[in-house]
């Protein structure tokens, strides 16, 4: 299977999730899952739908094997974050959220913003 068809499918579990379909999502994300376990989109993608609906140790489990995947994406430190504050974990939140951080000065770097000509 190509990437590109791979981030289809995760696309139309997300676009179910959009449409107020969370079963839906997650039954077409934990199938790509199974068949792609390495597919970092949908760990993602499952990690912030379980999110939405309030399981929290479903999406931590999600988001820990996103974050094996891709320590340095910056979206899914975020997760980590937000997911640890509804645990009532302060300190790992805290971690999460200065990686994130960490992560997004780093992008910035990469690319600095172009001069204004004056």
């Amino acid at each position: 299977m190509s990437e590109t068809s791979l981030q289809d499918q995760v696309d139309d579990a997300t676009l179910d999730f959009t449409l107020g379909d969370s079963e839906g999502a997650i039954a077409k994300l934990r199938a790509i899952i199974d068949t792609h376990p390495d597919a970092f989109p949908a760990w993602h993608a499952l990690t912030e739908v379980y999110f939405s609906e309030a399981d929290y140790d479903a999406a931590l489990e999600a988001a820990e094997t996103a974050h094996k995947l891709e320590p340095e994406d910056v979206h899914i430190n975020t997760s980590l974050s937000r997911i640890w504050v509804e645990r009532g974990d302060k300190e790992k939140a805290e971690h999460y959220g200065a990686q994130a951080r960490m992560l997004g000065w780093k992008d910035e770097l990469k690319s600095p913003p172009e001069k204004d000509d004056i």
